[in-house]
């Protein structure tokens, strides 16, 4: 833009100024043309009384040597005799002579003018003063080149101030720009100062009135989640009391085991919620609107230390650490349904740049996702392998598949499903740089791939290919 403004500001005072020059330059040339050429006519007017007074050839000559130093000014006599070298053609001295008529126009090399005068006896004396071009066009140069520089002058100030103009223009523009990007990655305590031109003003007022508008409503959205979660405790509540009268009973501890979990993880839920608005993806970089402080938070709810002035290290866990514990975890379910369940476990360093709550999610929600959409008795499998940037996980069921993969990677588009699950685990992969597919597994069910990014310090190491140790196996009851 800024450069548009400059080019417009030029063509612009370059036309105005050219539409002046022209016209100027030719009425300087004009201009002194008509003096030279009066100034001519005058001298020979001035010598013609003398000649009505005497034709002596030495006084006529001191006489034009007084009116014209260049002795351009030539007499000629009735006797045919001439006073200095004559520059006009016969045929124009004849027609002055018998014609008797002043004469003034352009001659090859410059300008004449011929003026007869009648002496005593009706005899005609011609008085000639020849003008040089040089002298129809002196100092006609200095003045174009004064108004040329006047022009360029005029040109570029005006070039320069629209410049001045522009770059005002494109600084608060590339401010209000910036602000934008930076609001949409996540910083919500983005603001900017209103400056520029009265619309660029209203617009950073607008700006500022939106950011404000949208911190508001995630703050009464994040209560309002809060607030959800926190009903779920009176059945919570319930159920804890139900185990406590179910003590004594084979079922007592799995189920007590359970309930803390739940308690845990609804727990997790609520301190998240209340932290005050999350401002980057999975939940990291949450800023607090009365501190300005941004503590360390998860998907889950977990929370790390902070500094005064802003984020803790960033969160890195091992995958496979997660997973082995995970799967434990569900393994106790899967042997009550009758489900097979594998765990394949890479021995190579796994660390991503994602907090161990945030992997938990991912592998809660795959395996979650088997139980809930396969019938009891399908086996599962689970695997952590390292290739050189990056770590995979994947979720293999025998089970019916998924018909449709990419719809399913829809946020709420599965049927019969929230989608959410596979929604938690796309969103973590892409927090690190990763990605997810979906697939049909050789067992004939649902092949799904989680890839996350390696930590920067992992990237440039790479351990011994297929380095794996078989972590564990359920098997079926019989």
């Amino acid at each position: 833009m800024r450069r548009s403004l400059a080019g417009v500001a030029l063509a612009v005072t370059s036309m105005v100024a050219l539409s002046f020059l022209i016209p100027l330059g030719a009425l300087v040339m004009s201009l002194v043309k008509e003096q030279s050429v009066t100034a001519a006519e005058q001298r020979a007017a001035a010598l013609a009384p003398v000649l009505t007074l005497t034709t002596d050839p030495s006084a006529l000559r001191e006489s034009a040597a007084g009116l014209d130093e260049a002795e351009h000014l030539v007499i000629h006599l009735p006797d045919a005799q001439s006073l200095g070298d004559s520059q006009a053609p016969v045929k124009l001295l004849e027609r002055a002579k018998q014609g008797r008529e002043s004469i003034s126009q352009k001659t090859p090399g410059g300008w004449i003018c011929l003026q007869p005068v009648v002496l005593p006896g009706d005899r005609v004396a011609v008085i000639e003063n020849f003008v040089p071009d040089e002298e129809l066009t002196r100092g006609v140069k200095a003045s174009w080149a004064v108004m040329l520089l006047l022009a360029i002058g005029l040109v570029g100030g005006s070039v320069l101030v629209a410049d001045r103009l522009g770059a005002k223009v494109v600084r608060s523009s590339k401010k209000l720009a910036q602000a934008s990007h930076t609001l949409g990655q996540g910083n919500l305590d983005t603001r900017v100062e209103p400056m520029g031109p009265k619309e660029l003003r209203d617009a950073g007022v607008a700006f500022n009135a939106m950011a404000h508008r949208m911190t508001e409503l995630l703050a009464i959205e994040r209560e309002l989640v809060a607030d959800l979660s926190h009903r779920l405790r009176t059945p919570l509540t319930a159920l804890h009391l139900a185990s406590e009268r179910m003590a004594g009973t084979p079922e007592s501890a799995r189920v007590e085991a359970a309930v803390h979990a739940l308690e845990s993880e609804l727990q997790a839920i609520i301190a998240a919620a209340r932290t005050p608005l999350a401002v980057g993806p999975m939940g990291h970089g949450m800023r607090s609107a009365e501190t300005g402080s941004i503590p360390q938070a998860t998907a889950t709810g977990s929370t790390g230390p902070t500094g005064p002035t802003g984020p803790s290290e960033c969160p890195r866990s091992e995958v496979a650490d997660v997973v082995r514990r995970r799967t434990a975890f569900w393994a106790v379910l899967a042997e009550q349904q009758d489900r097979a369940c594998s765990l394949d476990l890479t021995q190579e360093p796994t660390a991503v740049s994602l907090s161990d709550d945030d992997i938990a999610a991912v592998v809660d929600a795959l395996i979650g996702n088997v139980f809930s959409h396969t019938p009891p008795g399908t086996a599962f499998a689970v695997r952590v392998a390292r290739t050189a940037q990056a770590v995979e996980l994947v979720v293999e069921d025998s089970g019916p598949g998924i018909p449709e993969p990419d719809r399913a990677l829809s946020r709420g588009s599965s049927t019969g499903s929230s989608g959410l699950g596979l929604d938690i685990a796309r969103r973590a992969a892409a927090v690190t740089g990763g990605s997810m597919r979906i697939a049909h597994a050789p067992r004939g069910g649902a092949h799904i791939t989680v890839v996350f990014a390696l930590a920067p310090s992992l990237r440039s190491e790479r351990g011994p290919r297929g380095s794996r140790r078989r972590a564990g196996w359920w098997p079926r009851r019989r």
